[in-house]
C-alpha cells in the first residue's frame, strides 16, 4: 500500500503565509473592521495566485475573523456590542481550562514572563485604556495557552480565540462591561498565578470572561 507524504506541499505553505499575512494585518488594524478585501488588491500586495488567497480567507471566515456572501462581499468583520457577552464567555470556558492547567506547569521565567504582562494589562485597565486592553489581554491568556501542556486545547485556542477577542474590539467596551470588577478579577489571577493557585487563577479567568456561578 502506498504511504501518503505527511510533508507539506508547497501550496499549503503558501496558503498558510497567506492567512498569516492576512491575519496580522486583521489584528494590527492594517485592515479596519468592515473593510471589503478585494481579490485583485490582494494578488497585488501578496504576490500570489488567487487560488491561495480565496483559501485563506475561507480559513480566516471560520476562524471569525472575515465575513463572506458570495458575489456580494468578502470583508472584515464587524464587532458587534451584541455579541460581547457571547464571546465573553465562550472565551472564558476556554481560557478557565486553560489557566487550571497552565498555573501548577510554571517554571520561574514563565511564571514572570506572564505576571508582567498581568501588571501590564491592570495598568491599562486602571486607566481604561480600552485600545490596548483589546491589544493586550488576549496576549496574555496565549501564554498561558503556550504552557498548559494540552495539546487538543491549544489547536483548539488557536484555531478560535483570535476570531473571539476580535469580536470585543469596540471602542467604548469599558461601557459595555463591569470594567472595574474586570480590574478586580485580573489582580485576583494574578495573585493566585503568583501563589501557584489553579483553582483560584481558573475561577478569576471565569469570573473575567463573565461566566455565572462564582458567588462574590
Amino acid at each position: 500500500m502506498p504511504v501518503p507524504s505527511s510533508a507539506p506541499t508547497e501550496h499549503k505553505l503558501l496558503r498558510d503565509t497567506v492567512r498569516q499575512k492576512i491575519h496580522e494585518a486583521i489584528m494590527d488594524g492594517t485592515l479596519e473592521p468592515g473593510e471589503r478585501l478585494n481579490d485583485d488588491e490582494l494578488i497585488a500586495w501578496l504576490g500570489v495566485s488567487r487560488t491561495p488567497i480565496r483559501e485563506a480567507l475561507s480559513q480566516l471566515a471560520r476562524a471569525g475573523l472575515i465575513e463572506m456572501a458570495p458575489n456580494r462581499y468578502t470583508r472584515v468583520t464587524t464587532p458587534d456590542p451584541g455579541e460581547v457577552i457571547e464571546a465573553m464567555q465562550t472565551l472564558g470556558v476556554l481560557f478557565g481550562g486553560v489557566v487550571r492547567l497552565a498555573v501548577p506547569r510554571l517554571g520561574s521565567a514563565s511564571r514572570k514572563r506572564i505576571l508582567s504582562a498581568l501588571d501590564k494589562t491592570i495598568t491599562e485597565l486602571e486607566a481604561h485604556d480600552v485600545p490596548a486592553v483589546n491589544r493586550d489581554a488576549l496576549g496574555v491568556f496565549a501564554l498561558y495557552v503556550d504552557e498548559c501542556g494540552n495539546e487538543n486545547l491549544q489547536r483548539v485556542c488557536q484555531d478560535t480565540m483570535d476570531g473571539l477577542a476580535f469580536r470585543l474590539r469596540l471602542p467604548n467596551l469599558d461601557e459595555l462591561l463591569d470594567w472595574d470588577q474586570m480590574t478586580e478579577d485580573f489582580r485576583r489571577l494574578r495573585a493566585a498565578t503568583a501563589d501557584g493557585d489553579n483553582i483560584t487563577a481558573e475561577l478569576a479567568t471565569e469570573a473575567i470572561h463573565m461566566l455565572p456561578g462564582e458567588k462574590r
